[in-house]
């Protein structure tokens, strides 16, 4: 089993920027990879980016792509979504993922074992 805490969430302005972080514990963290997907209600839960398991290679959205970086820290087991130029349709609850079956870097949520309970991030126009 694996716990994935998320902090940093809340109400910024458009054009402003956030951080968000995701604490886990339970398990050996380097063994994941790790994502960040956000959900609006009503809407399919959406891929932001995603992290190997060492950190070399990083992927993420369209929508996101120069506005937000995904990075990860294996001796304090956590990961991070720097989330800049911030758009009101960011809004969103923002949850953090963990892929423990080694295979490549994945874009589906169903690619993820393991969840946390989410972030709000608003983002006011």
């Amino acid at each position: 089993q694996v716990q994935l805490v998320e902090s940093g969430g809340g109400l910024v302005q458009a054009g402003g920027s956030l951080s968000l972080s995701c604490a886990a514990s339970g398990r050996t963290f380097s063994l994941f990879h790790m994502g960040w997907f956000r959900q609006v209600p009503g809407k399919e839960r959406e891929f932001v980016a995603g992290i190997s398991r060492s950190g070399g290679v990083t992927a993420s959205a369209d929508s996101v792509k120069g506005r937000f970086t995904i990075s990860r820290d294996n001796t304090k087991n956590t990961v991070d979504l720097q989330m800049s130029n911030l758009k009101f349709e960011d809004t969103a609850i923002y949850l953090c993922a963990a892929d423990p079956r080694g295979n490549g870097l994945s874009r589906n949520r169903d690619g993820y074992d393991y969840w946390g309970q989410g972030t709000q991030v608003t983002v006011s126009s």
